[in-house]
């Protein structure tokens, strides 16, 4: 069952501060500083720490691109950029019986996802996003109604969504919608969270 709330974070820390307050549904997405490598027996710590940490909640757990310290860790579901799918044992990822979840942004993106029969398909991003530097253009709303109609599993909006602009994501076809800047950079990240659970959680 996947969560219309679909929050992303970048390291233990943060997965502690929000999954308590209802959070049924995150990504631990923990990213590399200044080029250097992460050391494998800190990412098997913080993988580990935080499946601890979900299954006392109940939150469902989906580590980003460490697929193999996932295996190793006991998760059950993994997220892969279209790089990481392509670098990817998907062969060992399903023998491990791992639910996957696959960024899209391009048509052609969206064929090689469905050639790896993913849990759920991720579009974005929907609006501008500053989160990172995309290559890619707004999709719009369009698209994602677009995208829902090629499908047979959830489809995720991320980019640039905010509490205001959720309804219009989930009535262009979303399943669910992924954040990240709008509420780590809010002056009370917990409150934003919850204002995002109170908007459209079990809507």
């Amino acid at each position: 069952m996947i969560s219309k709330f679909y929050p992303i974070v970048p390291d233990v820390d943060w997965l502690k501060r929000i999954v308590p307050l209802g959070v049924k549904m995150i990504q631990l997405r923990i990213k590399d500083s200044a080029g250097a490598a992460l050391d494998n027996q800190d990412l098997i710590e913080q993988i580990s720490e935080s499946l601890s940490f979900c299954q006392q909640y109940g939150c469902q757990l989906i580590v980003n691109d460490y697929w193999e310290e996932a295996i190793t860790c006991g998760c059950d579901y993994i997220h892969l950029g279209q790089e990481d799918l392509a670098a990817s044992d998907l062969e060992r990822i399903k023998s491990h019986k791992l639910k996957l979840g696959i960024s899209t942004h391009s048509h052609e993106e969206l064929n090689i996802a469905l050639a790896a029969d993913p849990d759920y398909v991720a579009l974005g991003p929907i609006y501008e996003t500053k989160l990172k530097v995309m290559k890619w253009s707004p999709q719009g709303l369009q698209r994602l109604g677009e995208w829902k109609s090629k499908i047979n599993c959830p489809l995720v909006a991320i980019g640039g969504i905010t509490v205001e602009r959720a309804p219009g994501v989930l009535d262009a076809g979303a399943d669910s919608i992924a954040v990240v800047t709008d509420f780590i950079t809010h002056a009370t990240p917990e409150k934003r969270v919850e204002e995002w659970l109170l908007a459209i959680e079990d809507k």
